[in-house]
């Protein structure tokens, strides 16, 4: 088939500082390079991603900075050329790059929600911050970064015209186990949120507090300074994709903490879950539906809700158990989770799209035309 020539127009790929955007996308972009599809990442410049770019010029897409909607305009041909073009969530003036793209590109057009509960709790609000409601029915499709019942739903009360589950992803030849010593007993990466604070005071401080003897590690920026981190929790603010590998390495556990909306609305697995699985180590996660349909509970990870229950798998879980498990996990994570697994499943849907046709055959309906473009 005829490779794709796909725009995507994203919150960032060049920078993951305090976001988990870029590294999805660069997930995803490379496992569509991989497959021999051309890929244009508009991103806008901004001052806060400039000053912390970890990867300004990808071997796997062309990148495009733009300063606003006007500058966004020099994209036009491309944009009108493209077999798709995907819009990604929290882009800045997003509304306004949605309303340009959708009279312009003549391709099949798609929003990429990689905050599927954060948008449709902003939505429920009245708060059209990068995506208007009005506007969702415009899109040939809605990936959605959460799957289960909320796909339904976007259809359902928001006009979806289709609504598909795309996962974020990892990329195995960058998350793997680097055979490094554990340095820590249990470890956490992500940005600060106020949501998930209580949870990484039960489940990670707590546990540092009734067990001194241990050592812990929390990453990732903007935790403010009112945290009381006790002396066993070593804390490094900005941890770049290329050392998280090392990271969970030099971890005997890592733990998994999800957002507020995120639980609410269940089947929203974080990136972090995913890379950590691919680097072999082992992971407790907090509760939420969906989660052990991908990662079945005490084969792949463990699921804790209470201090007692983290002290108990530090202190009690044999070391061929937890060997074990972080290989059911990483196993798990290779067969259906990479960037590759996500690219084709983001294609195939396109191509369906393109011809009004499903991409695989079914002998019960000949009716289809089966040449692509």
């Amino acid at each position: 088939m005829k490779p794709l020539s796909l725009v995507f127009v994203g919150l960032s790929i060049t920078s993951s500082w305090g976001n988990g955007h870029a590294t999805t996308y660069r997930a995803l972009i490379r496992g569509l390079k991989a497959l021999g599809h051309d890929v244009l990442f508009l991103e806008r410049d901004v001052p806060w991603y400039a000053a912390h770019r970890d990867l300004a010029d990808p071997d796997f897409c062309r990148v495009g900075l733009y300063r606003d909607l006007q500058d966004l305009q020099r994209w036009r041909a491309e944009i009108v050329a493209a077999d798709a073009v995907v819009l990604g969530s929290y882009v800045p003036d997003g509304v306004a790059v949605a309303e340009f793209l959708s009279w312009t590109a003549t391709g099949v057009t798609a929003f990429y929600d990689i905050d599927t509960p954060v948008t449709l709790a902003k939505l429920g609000r009245g708060d059209f911050e990068y995506l208007d409601p009005a506007i969702i029915p415009r899109f040939d499709l809605y990936f959605s970064f959460t799957g289960g019942p909320t796909l339904r739903r976007l259809e359902r009360d928001f006009g979806a015209r289709r609504a598909e589950a795309l996962y974020c992803a990892v990329d195995e030849s960058r998350y793997r186990p680097t055979g490094d010593e554990p340095r820590w007993d249990l470890s956490y990466l992500g940005t600060y949120s106020e949501d998930r604070q209580p949870t990484l005071q039960r489940l990670l401080i707590g546990p540092a507090r009734r067990l001194p003897q241990c050592r812990f590690a929390v990453a990732g920026p903007q935790y403010p300074e009112s945290v009381d981190w006790p002396g066993n929790v070593e804390r490094v603010e900005h941890l770049p994709p290329e050392e998280h590998a090392r990271f969970y390495g030099r971890s005997r556990f890592t733990l998994n903490i999800t957002r507020a909306d995120m639980i609410a609305a269940g089947w929203s697995p974080s990136v972090r879950l995913f890379e950590a699985a691919a680097c072999g180590c082992p992971i407790i996660s907090d509760r939420w539906e969906g989660l052990t349909e991908l990662l079945p509970d005490g084969r792949a990870l463990r699921v804790a809700d209470t201090t007692d229950e983290i002290v108990s798998i530090l202190t009690g879980m044999a070391e061929a158990e937890r060997v074990r498990m972080a290989n059911e996990a990483r196993g798990i994570v290779l067969a259906a989770h990479t960037g590759k697994a996500r690219a084709e499943g983001l294609v195939n849907t396109i191509r369906e799209v393109m011809t009004g046709c499903p991409t695989t055959s079914h002998e019960e309906d000949q009716t289809c035309e089966t040449t692509l473009p």
